[in-house]
């Protein structure tokens, strides 16, 4: 318990590092945009490239990789049907809404916590690899293909989400991941160093955005964010829990499976949201009450399973 406490107590000092320089002005007025694109351009898929190249790909074909993806994929496919279907929401933001009830916080809170609860980091692969392989690809190509007033069709789209820089990163460390030959830690050292600044930079951003004031056509709708805490914070561990007792998982990979699903939403998500003009204010306050959340959730599932 004290790895989670421990964990979500220093993601919450930079974050209220982030608010601390939006409210002073320190870096002007321009820094969250420039930061926020920093962060989804340069950061995040130096680390992603890093973090998939030096996964085993074996654990994909687990018991434990099949109860994230079916529990992941539930969770999304509920929250699709909720905004589109019944409050007919544009599909940017159904895209935003899903990520941030589906999109879980595998990095930046996923990985210390496998580490310092679960005595693993290799916990974390599964839940972050499907997050890398199958919704952000869907996620980015919904996104990309709204980007232009006209309807891009099938090759425009195509194009524009090969050159996604986080799908670029992902796919090509997954080919490296694949490869029989590593590459040395001298190759790899330039871009974990860049990729250390994911975490941090996606955190400050987040607690920046806090800070800035918002209009009536910038506040969440309660409702969606109630869909979305729910679904992170009950729905997805309760699918967790079933699927992994009905797969006969052993005691730690059940601990395992059921604490990646009560992760709280990806900071990740808010950078998205920014980057494509679309949903910010559902994925800021996504992130702050699902990681509000994530704190009893944690705390129960490591009391009652550890």
């Amino acid at each position: 318990m004290a790895a989670v406490v421990t964990a979500l107590g220093t993601m919450s000092v930079i974050i209220g590092i982030g608010w601390l320089l939006s409210v002073r002005g320190t870096l002007g007025t321009g820094a969250r945009p420039v930061l926020s694109r920093a962060c989804f351009a340069v950061a995040t898929p130096c680390m992603l490239f890093v973090t998939v190249a030096h996964a085993d790909l074996h654990v994909l074909l687990s018991r434990s990789a099949l109860v994230a993806a079916v529990s992941t994929s539930a969770v999304a496919l509920i929250a699709l049907v909720a905004l589109r279907f019944t409050w007919g929401r544009p599909a940017p933001e159904v895209v935003i809404g899903t990520l941030a009830s589906s999109y879980v916080n595998a990095g930046n809170l996923g990985l210390p916590l496998a580490v310092y609860l679960l005595g693993d980091a290799i916990d974390v692969v599964p839940p972050l690899l499907f997050q890398l392989l199958v919704l952000a690809p869907i996620a980015f190509t919904v996104l990309d293909g709204h980007g232009s007033a006209s309807r891009p069709g099938l090759r425009g789209v195509a194009t524009r989400t090969v050159r996604n820089p986080i799908i670029v990163a992902s796919l090509t460390g997954l080919l490296l991941a694949w490869l029989p030959w590593k590459l040395s830690d001298t190759l790899l050292g330039p871009f974990t160093l860049i990729g250390a600044a994911a975490a941090p930079l996606a955190l400050l951003t987040f607690g920046m955005s806090i800070a800035v004031p918002r209009t009536d056509a910038q506040r969440t709708r309660p409702r969606e964010l109630v869909l979305v805490a729910v679904l992170r914070a009950v729905v997805s561990p309760a699918l967790a829990l079933l699927l992994g007792h009905g797969l006969g998982l052993d005691h730690h990979t059940l601990l395992a499976v059921v604490a990646m699903a009560a992760l709280p939403t990806a900071q990740n998500v808010l950078v998205y949201a920014t980057q494509y003009g679309h949903g910010q204010a559902l994925a800021r306050d996504a992130g702050m009450v699902t990681t509000a959340l994530a704190v009893p959730a944690l705390l129960i599932i490591a009391a009652t399973l550890s």
